[in-house]
């Protein structure tokens, strides 16, 4: 079994104007589609190859002998989540059941639009930002690098690439813009409600 680089949900050119077509060229064709190649490289003939995107990451975690499957399994899996967490025409207050628990954890939605936000800026280099769910209640992690919550036993619902190389283009060094943009115009609350009831698990 090898693993594939998953079709995005979408044209290139449908987020646009808020992601240019000539950013997701870039993010999508070099840099996930480069990932899922190296992936298959490393786990050639282990018993990695046939296991789920979501088992190699939780199994290769923590492990310095598997570093390097772990960062490019966990990257193949970040961002093939990271497109289904937007939509075109997406954006706006969070609904369903994600916007009842969030009201619960955060004192309104402007307060988790800013919290979200706060923490997508306060990320230090390269990394992710995501609203995740544990034991019922909602919350937002950051992690570095390649690193996923579900190796803590969180269950993702939407998240944001802080990594430059997917907002540089259309941003420069304006993080902000983008992850306020991800939130008023981009994010998929469809797919977070959708997690809440299925845990991703790619």
């Amino acid at each position: 079994m090898s693993f594939v680089l998953d079709p995005l949900p979408y044209a290139q050119d449908a987020l646009a104007p808020h992601i240019s077509a000539n950013t997701i060229s870039f993010h999508y064709g070099k840099h996930h589609a480069g990932y899922v190649n190296k992936l298959n490289e490393l786990t050639k003939g282990t018993p990695y190859e046939n296991q789920s995107l979501t088992d190699v990451v939780k199994n290769t975690f923590g492990n310095p002998a598997t570093v390097a499957i772990f960062n490019n399994a966990a990257q193949t899996w970040n961002h093939t989540f990271y497109w289904r967490s937007m939509k075109p025409q997406g954006g706006g207050g969070a609904t369903g059941q994600v916007k009842d628990l969030i009201l619960q954890s955060f004192d309104s939605l402007d307060s988790f639009s800013k919290a979200f936000t706060d923490a997508a800026l306060g990320q230090f280099g390269s990394g992710w930002t995501w609203l995740v769910e544990k034991d019922g209640k909602v919350s937002i992690v950051k992690t570095s690098n390649a690193d996923n919550p579900i190796t803590q036993g969180y269950n993702p619902l939407i998240t944001l690439d802080v990594w430059e190389h997917a907002y540089y283009l259309d941003f420069q060094n304006r993080r902000i813009d983008y992850a306020n943009l991800f939130l008023t115009n981009l994010v998929n609350w469809d797919y977070a409600n959708q997690n809440l009831v299925n845990k991703a698990h790619l």
